[in-house]
């Protein structure tokens, strides 16, 4: 097992899952954070903790559903392309630095809309996550179950150390947006020589 897990393709694939989950991974814990934030004190642990754990049981489902989507000749090239413009996307936000902080409304009358706004925010922040993820796993189904937990950890525990990390050190981010980049591409060319051939 140790000796199949340590081939040179997956040594590979295992630092790609690292670098897109660290780029990645941050942002919905954040959004989690800046939701609670709007709420009094003795509301905000409970909708950290329904937030993250609505999160993780979608983050799981969605993993599941893309693994098996991708496999699927056409959903590849569609999946390809939508991380290149999760790529793009990445690029202004992270490594320019535009701040999305503002495009989030929280409507703080009711616990119930802080959960559904946790769970909407997360759905479409998991999605490139989760793409990233199974895109560069592949077949090799333990190492996308080895990404999975690792996002949901860092989603829980180290969003802010992360996101400090990131506006230090910019590299993590390029080396994050090359990642997805490739994955991307092979995605793409995997889906284009399928169907030629």
């Amino acid at each position: 097992m140790f000796a199949e897990l340590l081939t040179p393709e997956q040594i590979t694939i295992l630092t790609q899952i690292i670098f897109i989950d660290l780029v990645l991974a941050g942002d919905n814990a954040i959004i989690i954070g800046m939701v609670a934030s709007k709420f009094p004190p003795d509301q905000r642990k409970k909708v950290i903790f329904w937030g993250i754990g609505g999160a993780v049981i979608l983050r799981i489902i969605l993993t599941l559903l893309t693994a098996y989507l991708l496999q699927i000749t056409g959903l590849r090239l569609i999946g390809g392309i939508l991380l290149l413009y999760i790529v793009y996307k990445l690029y202004v936000d992270v490594i320019k630095g535009a701040s999305k902080e503002e495009d989030i409304k929280v409507d703080n009358s009711s616990f119930l809309k802080a959960i559904w706004t946790v769970l909407l925010a997360d759905f479409t922040m998991s999605l490139d996550n989760v793409l990233g993820v199974a895109g560069a796993a592949g077949h090799h189904y333990h190492l996308l179950i080895f990404g999975l937990v690792l996002s949901i950890i860092l989603m829980a525990v180290a969003a802010n150390l992360i996101s400090s990390w990131i506006k230090k050190y910019k590299w993590i981010a390029w080396v994050g947006l090359l990642a997805i980049l490739i994955v991307a591409v092979e995605l793409i060319y995997t889906d284009i020589n399928t169907l030629i051939l």
